[in-house]
């Protein structure tokens, strides 16, 4: 998996990627057509969002095949930032579908007049997009865990996005066809707000993470222990971590014996990197033996 592609882990993400767009097209074009029919904004704005997914699901399928490739000539160390990228593609996306949502949402405000009743057939329709989207978060989400994929599990909370904001405009549509005309485009509004919002989450990780961000203080703990629990390590310093995409790129001095042969240290550090790369999800682990007296040699934490 290190050198290339993983088969099953790709075939994962592609598999839960066509089946959320394969519900998000059924599903847009019911809430497009409805949405219209019945004169909800609401309705209309939960489509453009539907939509949206059908263009983070291209992203996603796009990127999940390119972070597989293996390493070639202009990318030694793999291609695995594209789902890093594609993440925060994702976010760009959410944030100007949400902007768009709202500045909508607020000019209908302005004019509540002109607004005509919204029909039963409008919340029949929410509803359904409730049930469908939070059974599409939830299988992704699952899927997304289990092979810890990133991408999958913005995804998948993209997802969950929908399936709150369809929430948001039941309500808005309830309300509405309770005698308050108002709750429709602010529904849209507040839908607006939680897209904006989610997106703006995505890009900033996504950026971080494309700005060599290490892994967090528990992930490094671990792998500092992994190093220590090697027989013969004597100690580590100046551990390095960065993400690249959803593996981890270790680099790391080793303290040992300093009277061992080149032979015998290889050794030990191979033992060390192995512990690691079996226990956590890395990709590889940089070591440079540094030679120390074992009666004066501590562990470093």
């Amino acid at each position: 998996m290190q050198n290339g592609l993983d088969p099953v882990r790709y075939r994962a993400g592609r598999t839960t990627t066509l089946v959320s767009v394969a519900v998000n097209l059924v599903l847009t074009i019911i809430q497009v057509i409805v949405g219209l029919l019945a004169h909800s904004q609401a309705l209309v704005a939960d489509a453009i969002h539907t939509l949206s997914d059908l263009l983070a699901d291209g992203v996603v399928l796009v990127a999940n095949a390119q972070s597989g490739k293996a390493p070639d000539a202009e990318h030694q160390y793999g291609h695995l930032r594209f789902e890093t990228a594609a993440s925060m593609i994702l976010g760009v996306l959410l944030l100007a579908v949400g902007i768009g949502m709202l500045w909508k949402a607020f000019s209908n405000l302005q004019d509540p007049g002109g607004m005509p009743p919204i029909h039963y057939a409008a919340l029949v329709v929410a509803l359904l997009a409730i049930a469908c989207k939070e059974s599409l978060f939830r299988y992704m989400l699952k899927v997304g865990e289990r092979f810890r994929s990133t991408m999958l599990i913005a995804n998948a909370w993209h997802a969950r996005s929908d399936a709150a904001s369809s929430l948001v405009v039941a309500l808005g549509i309830v309300a509405s066809l309770a005698g308050f005309p108002m709750a429709d485009p602010l529904a849209a509004l507040v839908v607006g707000l939680m897209i904006a919002r989610m997106g703006w989450k995505f890009f900033s990780t996504s950026f971080a993470d494309l700005m060599d961000r290490a892994v967090d203080t528990e992930t490094e703990t671990r792998i500092r222990g992994h190093l220590l629990a090697t027989p013969g390590v004597l100690g580590i310093h100046d551990l390095k971590t960065r993400k690249l995409g959803d593996m981890i790129w270790v680099e790391v001095d080793i303290e040992m014996d300093g009277s061992l042969s080149i032979a015998e240290g290889h050794e030990i550090a191979v033992q060390a990197r192995a512990r690691v790369m079996e226990n956590e999800h890395v990709l590889d682990v940089m070591t440079h033996f540094d030679p120390v007296d074992p009666n004066e040699a501590r562990f470093r934490q």
